[in-house]
């Protein structure tokens, strides 16, 4: 209690005995440089306003080393004491800089859209291995969750109740997306953020990308920034379930004045809370680039390699409210007795019922390696007129193995085994099931600007060549060819996609903007596993139309827009059937905002309203081949209010926080689940419902304190309420709500033995919550009962991540 007393009587004495570091950055033409980047010694940093100013306030008296940063210009380190302000220039640097692929998709500072703009530094912090979902967890309207439960591996996350595959991502412009299924795969990429310097995340539709539409939000990630000084690194990261990180990664700084190169090679492992749902993740990254006054070329490769233990069928609900009865009755309706071994019996009661997976073949994995190349050419023809092109191809080849009991031959196109008087129709089997695909494609874009107006045209075009097959490499019984293919389908698809943006200042605060996007898609689907004679050859034409108004005064800006969206479906939904084609989607996005942004405090709060039109959604009927199919519902709803936050109270804490609050509705949703009493569906009527995954309240908050220099401590909560894990509002199929609180403290050493040395440590789940983020359900009716299974993916209790990063 002594100790405690005394550092709380220290902390309110420093108040008193402290000074400020203040100052102004211009240019050589005393221009002032706004958002540049202002870092004292003692960790502290800031941001210039647009009078090129900054403040430290409350800073112990002394000397401190004071570094400005701003693209564009020359970093600048000057020696500085508390008490009077100071004047820093910065010199240009008269190079073409700005990676203009990303100008072209992302919407500025003052554009009528709601975004989150993530630093380099804000990344840094977050980033100690965990998928690209988890860093992005802190933002509005997010919800993240992983298969193995600790982030590692297969990740998923949701942007105001919207799935991956409704969110456009871009890799420095160029499109991400699965073609097929539309969504993403940050698996694929290991370690990636740790080349990222930037990332917007915009909701709603946004303004036109590259790619697959954006119909819940876009991801635009940027690896493309200039490093003009070297560099190098090392990070490592240790945490609970044998979790490793390696990374090291360096940059050459400006060549000759001419040349830049950067390199990163990065390794995780995992073996996941989920019982083996083990990690092995393997990527580098290299990029070289010439740059000279007018233009730049960059050439990017980079490439990722993944082989992760499949957990992907969750935990049954039995399971994980520990009920043997109902787990043994749920194994029997599912499996049946027949497949019911001595070792699934042991796996099934004694496991952990939070950890439980049920596959136990020691190779039933996951793996694949996506390969990407991308080259950039920029040029600035007179200061108004820029232009840029690239080029990409990304390679992807993989497979997932998994053991399969009591398979039928036929079922693999063969025939019974005869011996004598016997026939052998079933057998166990090993399979694995391949993707074998090209992506590739163009973009470009040509931007003017003057004094009161900007013009964006831009597009490209993007071909998807991917092949599915299916080889078994083991069978019980014999009578299967090693390596026999038992399927094999091909799927092409193009995408072409024009755009033009303008938006032009009406007065000296008020600014104008209009976005037309045509997108045209063409799928050619020869053929599926289970349905091999559909073939699908479809073309869409989409027109997406945007237009907004926004108003900015000192530090205020209110806007309001309106954004069209039409989406194609994607490849499972075409296996409907001949009759039961779906139909595309369609949403109108209204969103209204305003922001005020000071020195001590902020805040934001976002209207919007997205209007549905054909939306597609998992009702439980079954497709031609008896698998359940997404299905147009004719009108459905997102309405919430986004509120944020921030107040920097001193130098030594502050705290932000963000809050959702919405109402998501499918009018009329109609309920179809199997009849095994008498064969076929039922279907159910409900009215209006929630949809699926969309919670009504998500909320989350970050509490940072810098007690003493270089010592920051922060809190981050995150909160969700109940979410259904289908479109019928049932409380009996849904996941609880929850609040889970993380810390993490960091301390940085400079100038000692190297440049800097920081060492982290995050302590997830602190009060160890016992919460579900993701799930799935279905319902069939057996013995005149309608019987439901649920199945869940839990997150890690208490679980800790340690880091040491040194730059050299």
């Amino acid at each position: 209690m002594k100790k405690m007393i005394l550092g709380i009587c220290y902390l309110f004495l420093t108040q008193y005995l402290t000074a400020q570091i203040s100052g102004k950055v211009t240019d050589a033409s005393q221009t002032p440089i706004a958002s540049a980047t202002v870092e004292l010694s003692n960790g502290l940093s800031t941001l210039t306003t647009e009078s090129g100013s900054f403040e430290f306030k409350k800073v112990k008296p002394g000397n401190y080393t004071l570094q400005v940063t701003s693209v564009g210009y020359q970093s600048a380190n000057q020696q500085v004491s508390t008490g009077s302000p100071i004047d820093i220039k910065l010199q240009r640097l008269n190079l073409f800089l700005q990676p203009v692929e990303i100008k072209a998709t992302r919407a500025d500072d003052k554009a009528p859209f709601t975004k989150s703009n993530l630093s380099k530094k804000e990344i840094e912090k977050l980033n100690l291995g965990q998928d690209l979902p988890f860093v992005l967890n802190q933002t509005p309207s997010v919800i993240v969750n992983s298969d193995a439960g600790n982030g590692v591996g297969y990740t998923g996350i949701r942007i105001r109740g919207s799935d991956a595959s409704r969110t456009n991502v871009t890799l420095n412009g160029i499109p991400f997306n699965d073609a097929e299924s539309q969504g993403t795969f940050f698996v694929n990429l290991p370690d990636f953020t740790s080349s990222v310097n930037s990332i917007q995340v915009q909701r709603g539709v946004g303004t036109s990308s590259n790619g697959a539409s954006a119909f819940g939000a876009t991801i635009n990630l940027s690896t493309n920034e200039t490093n003009t000084t070297p560099y190098a690194e090392v990070n490592n990261t240790y945490g609970s379930f044998n979790t490793w990180k390696h990374t090291v990664k360096a940059g050459s700084g400006l060549i000759n004045d001419h040349f830049t190169i950067d390199a990163r090679v990065s390794k995780i492992s995992s073996d996941g809370y989920i019982d083996r749902a083990t990690s092995s993740l393997k990527s580098f990254y290299l990029s070289g680039a010439y740059i000279n006054k007018n233009t730049s070329i960059r050439l990017n490769v980079f490439s990722g390699s993944e082989k992760t233990y499949q957990a992907w069928n969750g935990i049954p609900e039995a399971k994980l409210r520990n009920d043997k009865d109902k787990l043994l009755e749920h194994y029997y309706n599912n499996l049946g007795s027949l497949y019911f071994t001595p070792q699934d019996s042991v796996n099934l009661f004694n496991s952990d019922p939070r950890k439980y997976n049920y596959f136990t073949y020691a190779n039933q994995t996951d793996n694949y390696q996506q390969d990407h190349y991308q080259l950039f050419i920029n040029h600035d023809f007179n200061g108004r007129w820029t232009a840029n092109t690239a080029f990409h191809l990304t390679r992807g080849k993989g497979y997932y193995e998994e053991f399969k009991n009591v398979q039928s031959y036929a079922n693999y196109g063969l025939n019974d085994l005869v011996f004598g008087t016997d026939t052998i129709r079933e057998t166990d089997a090993v399979q694995q099931q391949w993707l074998d695909n090209y992506f590739y494609g163009q973009i470009f874009s040509v931007q003017y600007k003057d004094d009161i107006s900007q013009l964006i045209i831009g597009g490209g075009w993007n071909r998807y060549d991917g092949k599915h097959y299916g080889n078994v490499i083991w069978a019980a019984q014999g009578g299967v060819p090693f390596g026999h293919r038992w399927y094999y389908n091909e799927a092409y698809k193009t995408d072409i996609n024009a755009y033009a943006k303008y938006q032009v200042t009406l007065l000296s605060n008020l600014r104008a903007f209009a976005d037309l996007q045509y997108r045209r898609v063409l799928y050619n689907i020869g053929g599926f596993k289970n349905n091999p004679d559909l073939l699908r050859r479809n073309t869409y034409d989409f027109v997406n139309p945007k237009i907004g108004i926004s108003y900015s005064k000192g530090n205020y800006l209110a806007y309001a827009s309106y954004s069209i969206g039409r989406k194609e479906p994607n490849r499972d939904d075409f296996e409907a059937g001949a009759d039961q084609q779906p139909k595309p989607e369609k949403m109108h996005d209204i969103e209204l905002g305003a922001e005020q942004k000071t020195k001590t405090y902020n805040w934001g709060i976002t209207l919007y309203s997205m209007l549905y039109k054909d939306q597609l959604v998992l009702t439980g009927k079954i497709n031609d081949v008896g698998s359940y199919t997404r299905s147009n519902v004719p009108n459905s709803y997102r309405m919430g209010v986004e509120l944020q936050g921030g107040l920097h109270i001193t130098n030594w804490f502050n705290v932000a926080a963000n809050v959702t609050i919405s109402e998501n509705k499918v009018k009329d949703f109609t309920e179809y689940y199997d009849d095994y009493d008498n064969g076929g569906q039922k279907a159910i009527p409900h009215g209006n419902t929630d949809i699926a995954f969309s919670p009504a309240v998500i909320g989350s908050g970050i509490l940072n304190l810098i007690p003493v220099n270089n010592l920051e401590i922060s809190l981050l909560g995150k909160y969700a309420s109940r979410q259904y894990l289908d479109n019928t509002s049932n409380k009996a199929r849904s996941l609880d709500p929850y609040y889970v609180q993380d810390a993490r403290a960091s301390y940085t050493l400079r100038r000692v033995l190297f440049k800097e040395i920081v060492l982290i440590g995050q302590v997830n789940n602190v009060f160890n919550k016992k919460y579900t983020p993701n799930g799935y359900t279905y319902s069939y009716q057996y013995g005149n009962n309608v019987i439901t299974e649920n199945f869940y993916y839990p997150m890690a209790g208490t679980n800790f991540m340690v880091g040491l990063n040194v730059k050299l």
